[in-house]
């Protein structure tokens, strides 16, 4: 499942950042800001009519993303104890 799938509201963890080509810059700069395996990240909003951006929460930190970029990241269900 991808982060840009993730309906608002829905908590999940990140299983791994996708290089769509060599070198990618967009992918590199999403594990720069935290977007790690085994980070927990949360939808907090989308975009009018489910569009872009997607509002994402990592911590206390909030990211809009592009749809395109919320793609690269591959998260699955959140556990919940």
């Amino acid at each position: 499942m991808y982060l840009s799938d993730l309906p608002k509201g829905t908590s999940a963890v990140v299983e791994r950042v996708e290089d769509v080509q060599a070198s990618d810059a967009i992918a590199k700069r999403l594990r720069d800001l935290g977007f790690v395996p085994g980070e927990p990240v949360r939808v907090v909003a989308h975009g009018p009519w489910g569009a872009e951006p997607v509002l994402i929460q990592i911590g206390s930190t909030r990211f809009a993303l592009r749809r395109a970029e919320a793609r690269r990241v591959s998260v699955a269900p959140a556990v919940r104890s």
